[in-house]
């Protein structure tokens, strides 16, 4: 786990790295987090442990166990179909609505080539390095101009709940799918859809990305790990914190 540096505050900053180990499997499930554990690994107090905490509770990445303290959840696989479901119908709406701007707007449509190929560079290189955390940043980022692309500001707002489950979500997709490149594949057409102002293209292949990404994930699901539902599993000594 990375060392945190002063710059935004502490508690995002544990915040991050957290959430980084989660989804890159560093911090699997029922792992126990202990407080003063990961205080000595970031160089950092418990209390920004204890902020970061709270909104790591809030997005469901990790839950309370009583006395036995904090601990990475389990995936949910009927809560994940829910985020999904309703980014479904976000992402096809910011799809086919950044895809009219476009059309109607030739600095919508430069602004989807230029920003969009530097981020579709982005996530082939972390792909090509393995580098999951790094995936997710950028799959988010593209998903997020084309929010800003429509023109409403609402859609960012409304999606960024989903999105801090489904980081999650999507770093189980990631180890487990034979060929994460496809993922990026499945943008870079969403992308070229919208800059060329066909929105019904747009929103179908947006639609039909998250619903490929909810069968994936729900399949590993079904094949790795245990449901949500199932009682825990005692704690072992080795539970603990590891990089």
């Amino acid at each position: 786990m990375r060392q945190i540096k002063i710059g935004r505050s502490l508690a995002e900053q544990v915040y991050d790295a957290i959430v980084d180990d989660i989804c890159d499997g560093a911090l699997p499930p029922a792992t126990h987090l202990r407080q003063e554990e990961l205080a000595e690994r970031l160089g950092v107090s418990r209390q920004p442990i204890q902020q970061a905490m709270v909104r790591l509770k809030a997005d469901g990445m990790v839950e309370e166990r009583g006395r036995r303290g904090l601990f990475v959840t389990l995936l949910d696989r009927t809560r994940m179909r829910q985020h999904y479901g309703v980014r479904a119908a976000l992402d096809g709406y910011a799809a086919r609505i950044a895809a009219e701007q476009a059309r109607l707007d030739d600095s919508v449509a430069l602004a989807a080539r230029r920003d969009g190929r530097a981020i579709l560079d982005a996530g082939d290189a972390a792909v090509a390095a393995g580098a999951i955390a790094e995936q997710i940043r950028q799959d988010e980022a593209l998903h997020q101009l084309i929010y800003a692309l429509s023109g409403n500001p609402m859609l960012g707002f409304a999606a960024e709940p989903h999105w801090r489950f489904l980081r999650r979500a999507m770093g189980d997709v990631l180890r487990q799918a034979e060929q994460p490149r496809d993922i990026w594949d499945q943008h870079a057409v969403i992308l070229d859809a919208v800059i060329a102002g066909d929105s019904t293209q747009a929103e179908r292949l947006a639609l039909a990305h998250v619903e490929i990404a909810a069968d994936l994930l729900a399949k590993v699901l079904e094949d790795e790990t245990p449901d949500a539902a199932s009682p825990p599993q005692p704690e072992s000594g080795n539970t603990t914190l590891t990089r």
